[in-house]
C-alpha cells in the first residue's frame, strides 16, 4: 500500500457525542489507509497547511447557534486549508446541503444519513493522488461515486452502526453508538428530520462491541443514544430495551465500566435501577428535562411530566450514592411565563441537579415550534438562562466540596508537559487535574487510576473553564 503519511486529512467535529464516535471510525478509515490525521479543532492563529488535502467537518443542528458555528468553523478551514476539498456532513448538512455549498465551490455536501459512505471516500482520494491531485477532479470523483447513488433504505438504518471503531485517536474514553434517530415529535427539535426514525443496535452486536473494547484494554466506555428510550432489539426470542441490554452487557464483561451519554425520565422504572445498582455503571447522569412546567413540556410535546422527572431522580439516588446529576433545559419557549420559568428552578431545586445544560430557545426550521404564539423575547430567554447558569455553577462547586477528600476512579486523558499534571474524568464526572512525579513512569492515556478530590477550582468553574477541581493520585 502506498504511503500517503505527507498528506494531511482534517476532521473537525462539533456537536454531540455521536458525531465524535462517527469522526473517530471515519479517522480510523483514513489513518488505515496511510494518511495523516489531524482532529485539532480549528484555531483562526494557526498557519496556513498546503498539505491538508481534505477536510471533513462533522455538523450539529440543534440550534441556530450551532449551524452559525458550523459555517464560521467551514470559512475558517478554507482559509487555513488552501488545498484542501471540503466535506460537510452530519445533520446540518442533511437538513440545508445547498445553503452550505453556497459557501464555497471547494465544499461538497454528505448528508448525515448516508455518512457512513464517506469510508468510500479514501480509497478515490488515493487514486485522485495517483493521477495528479486536483479539488475539483475530487469533487467530481465523490459526487459521482457517492452523492449520485440513490440513497437505500439500508443505507438507514441498516448502516448506522458502520461509523464505529475500537481505538480512538482524539479520546481517551471508548463510545458506543447503540440507538439513533427518534420517533418522537417534540416540537422545537429538528434532530428527528435530520437523523430519521429510531433504530438500534442488535443486541448481539452490541456485545460483540464492547467485549472487544474489554479485550484491548478500554477501561470506560459511554453508551451514546439519540433517544435511549427508543432502543429497542431481540435476543433469544426476547424483546430487550436499555435495560436488558445493560444487565447483558455487564454479564458479558468482567472490568469494564459504563457510562450512560443520556437518558428519558421515563426509563427509569425498577429494571433500570437494578441494572445501575453495579459499581460498573459510573454514577453520573445526564437527565433530558428542558422545562419543569407540565404546561411548557405540553406544549414542546414532551413524553412526561414533572413529577416523572423528580420521581426519576428520587429513583437514581435510590441505588446511586449521591450521583452526579445533571439536566438540559430550554429557556424561553413559545408560552413560557416567569411563573412557568420559576417551576422549572424549582424542579431543578427539587431534584438537586448537580449542573444544567442551559440554553435559549432557538427557531428549527420546519418544527411546530416555529409556528406558536406568545413568542418569548431573546432578552428574556437570555436572562434566564443566565440565572439557571448560576444556580448550576454554585451547584457544582457545592458537590465538588462535597467530594472533598473522598476517593475516586478515574480515566487519565491528557498529560501536561513540562508541568507534569494530568487532566483526568472521575467516575462521577468531576474534571480534575492531578500532578504527576516525574520520576514515575508516565501512564498512558485511557488508563483507570484511583484519586482524591483536594478542593473546587472555583474560578475555573465559574469561567466554564475544562478543568473543575484539584485531585491526587493515590499511588
Amino acid at each position: 500500500m502506498q504511503n500517503f503519511n505527507n498528506y494531511i486529512v482534517r476532521i473537525e467535529t462539533l456537536g454531540c457525542r455521536l458525531n465524535q464516535i462517527e469522526s473517530e471510525s471515519i479517522a480510523k478509515v483514513f489513518s488505515e489507509n496511510n494518511f495523516s490525521i489531524n482532529m485539532n479543532s480549528v484555531s483562526a492563529s494557526e498557519t496556513e497547511n498546503d498539505n491538508v488535502l481534505l477536510v471533513i467537518v462533522n455538523t450539529c443542528t440543534v440550534t441556530q447557534k450551532s449551524e452559525q458555528k458550523a459555517r464560521r468553523i467551514i470559512r475558517l478551514l478554507l482559509k487555513k486549508c488552501p488545498n484542501a476539498l471540503i466535506v460537510v456532513t452530519g445533520c446540518y448538512a442533511q437538513l440545508n446541503s445547498a445553503e452550505i455549498n453556497n459557501i464555497d465551490n471547494r465544499i461538497i455536501c454528505v448528508g448525515g444519513q448516508i455518512k457512513s459512505r464517506i469510508k468510500q471516500i479514501p480509497e478515490l482520494l488515493c487514486q485522485n493522488i495517483q493521477n495528479n491531485w486536483n479539488v475539483e477532479n475530487l469533487k467530481n470523483t465523490i459526487l459521482n461515486s457517492i452523492l449520485t447513488v440513490p440513497q437505500e433504505k439500508k443505507d438507514f438504518p441498516e448502516k448506522s452502526f458502520e461509523l464505529s471503531t475500537t481505538s480512538f485517536i482524539a479520546h481517551s474514553r471508548a463510545s458506543l453508538k447503540i440507538q439513533d434517530g427518534c420517533n418522537n415529535n417534540c416540537s422545537y427539535c429538528a434532530i428527528h428530520m435530520a437523523r430519521g426514525h429510531s433504530v438500534s443496535l442488535d443486541v448481539e452486536e452490541a456485545i460483540k462491541r464492547v467485549v472487544e473494547l474489554e479485550s484491548k484494554g478500554v477501561e470506560e466506555v459511554v453508551l451514546t443514544t439519540v433517544n435511549i428510550a427508543q432502543y429497542k432489539s431481540t435476543y433469544n426470542g426476547q424483546i430487550v430495551n436499555f435495560s436488558k441490554l445493560l444487565k447483558l452487557m455487564l454479564a458479558s464483561t468482567k472490568k469494564i465500566s459504563f457510562r450512560i451519554s443520556s437518558l428519558y425520565p421515563e426509563i427509569v422504572d425498577d429494571d433500570f435501577c437494578e441494572a445501575i445498582k453495579s459499581d460498573r455503571v459510573c454514577p453520573h447522569f445526564h437527565i433530558s428535562v428542558q422545562s419543569g412546567s407540565d404546561k411548557i413540556l405540553k406544549l414542546m410535546n414532551r413524553t412526561y411530566k414533572k413529577q416523572d422527572v423528580v420521581n426519576a431522580c428520587n429513583k437514581i439516588k435510590s441505588v446511586k450514592e449521591n450521583p452526579f446529576l445533571a439536566c438540559d433545559i430550554i429557556t424561553g419557549f413559545p408560552g413560557e411565563t416567569e411563573d412557568d420559568f420559576l417551576e422549572t428552578m424549582d424542579l431543578c431545586n427539587q431534584c438537586g441537579f448537580c449542573w444544567i445544560h442551559a440554553f435559549p430557545f432557538s427557531e428549527r426550521k420546519g418544527t411546530v415550534a416555529v409556528t406558536l404564539k406568545n413568542k418569548v423575547p431573546q432578552e428574556i430567554s437570555k436572562i434566564r438562562c443566565s440565572k439557571l447558569n448560576e444556580w448550576a455553577m454554585n451547584q457544582k462547586i457545592n458537590y465538588i466540596n462535597a467530594n472533598v477528600g473522598k476517593e475516586r476512579f478515574a480515566i487519565l486523558e491528557v498529560l501536561r508537559k513540562p508541568q507534569y499534571v494530568y487532566h483526568c474524568v472521575t467516575d462521577n464526572f468531576l474534571h480534575c487535574q492531578v500532578q504527576f512525579p516525574k520520576e514515575k513512569e508516565e501512564l498512558p492515556q485511557g488508563t483507570k487510576v484511583k484519586i482524591s478530590i483536594d478542593s473546587p477550582l472555583i474560578e475555573n468553574v465559574k469561567k466554564g473553564g475544562e478543568v473543575e477541581a484539584n485531585a491526587h493520585i493515590i499511588f
